[in-house]
């Protein structure tokens, strides 16, 4: 099952249901107004999401329209509880690296979060405004779940089933005023604007083999002002799967429904396959150069983010954005 969430005159959108090729979506107000409705009634409303899924592909649905991605907000335009993590503890090394900071053993074994802004997501086509170019605008693809709720100190096993949607992240990040924000030793805040999701959102079973583990084995593939920039496998060198990332942020507090969880930016050992955020490039250039090439993004610069299922099918649309000059 595929859902969206469309522009409307309401601050949360309007709930949809998404054909499996992205091409139609029918409105379901009358199971639940919101994403966040059904993710608050999940076991109930699920089922009945699932029936008009089917019949949308059987064609069985008169008042269905053509899907727009240009419509669509963030599957949850807010949520209560955006968590990202950095699953991919190679990319942490480097990242760390490229700004002299030693990484601590423990990251390879306790996973590293943020708590960050939930308040106000971007669609996957809005454009992305910063106020200055000299802050660092750097994209960083990739992958995200939606949880139901879930209490206080379940452990991995119990972790696995409270997953119920998976989606694509562009998790902006300002680098140029990271390290003195950190060096405070209170976390991101400044550094942290807007993040921005896939169209659609997809439970896991839409994925098919491709999800196991608690992970997406398939690329994400990752495109700057046109031209390709990696496609690194996000079921590749992810240290920590998100049913232990959950695990971890449910340690002390619970996870309510509508929790947002990412990856991290996802990296691979294998650096034929690119990047999906510019710092590790520019950190793999120090190491193999002497000196960073490549160069943060610039007003007026685009990124696209996706990923394919096997038959080259687009599974969640892409995240396809441009950066502006705010206000």
């Amino acid at each position: 099952m595929k859902l969206a969430t469309l522009k409307n005159a309401a601050r949360d959108g309007q709930l949809v249901v998404v054909s499996r090729d992205l091409s139609k979506a029918v409105a379901v107000g009358h199971i639940a107004p919101t994403m966040q409705a059904a993710l608050d009634d999940w076991s109930n409303v699920s089922p009945k999401l699932a029936e008009v899924a089917a019949a949308l592909e059987k064609g069985e649905v008169k008042d269905s329209f053509a899907f727009d991605p240009s419509r669509a907000m963030a599957p949850l335009p807010r949520a209560y509880h955006w968590v990202d993590g950095s699953a991919y503890v190679n990319h942490v090394e480097l990242v760390r690296k490229a700004r002299g900071a030693e990484m601590p053993a423990s990251f390879w074994t306790d996973p590293l979060v943020y708590q960050g802004g939930s308040d106000d997501f971007l669609g996957a086509r809005d454009d992305v405004p910063v106020p200055s170019e000299e802050f660092g605008i750097d994209l960083e693809g990739e992958v995200a779940v939606i949880t139901d709720d879930v209490p206080m100190g379940t452990k991995r096993d119990a972790a696995f089933d409270r997953i119920k949607l998976v989606m694509l992240v562009n998790d902006w990040s300002l680098r140029n005023l990271i390290p003195n924000e950190l060096a405070k030793g209170f976390g991101f805040y400044q550094s942290k604007p807007a993040t921005a999701f896939s169209p659609v959102a997809v439970t896991p079973d839409e994925l098919g083999t491709a999800w196991s583990d608690a992970k997406i084995h398939l690329p994400l593939v990752v495109h700057v002002n046109g031209k390709p920039f990696g496609q690194p496998n996000c079921g590749v060198d992810m240290t920590f799967d998100f049913a232990r990332l959950i695990e971890h942020i449910v340690k002390t507090r619970n996870a309510r429904a509508g929790t947002v969880l990412g990856s991290g930016t996802i990296s691979n050992y294998d650096r034929s396959l690119g990047s999906a955020c510019i710092a590790e490039r520019r950190t793999l250039e120090q190491i193999e150069q002497g000196k960073p090439v490549t160069s943060f993004m610039k007003f007026g610069d685009s990124v696209r983010i996706e990923m394919f299922d096997s038959d080259g099918r687009s599974i969640f649309g892409a995240i396809d954005q441009k950066v502006v000059r705010a206000g």
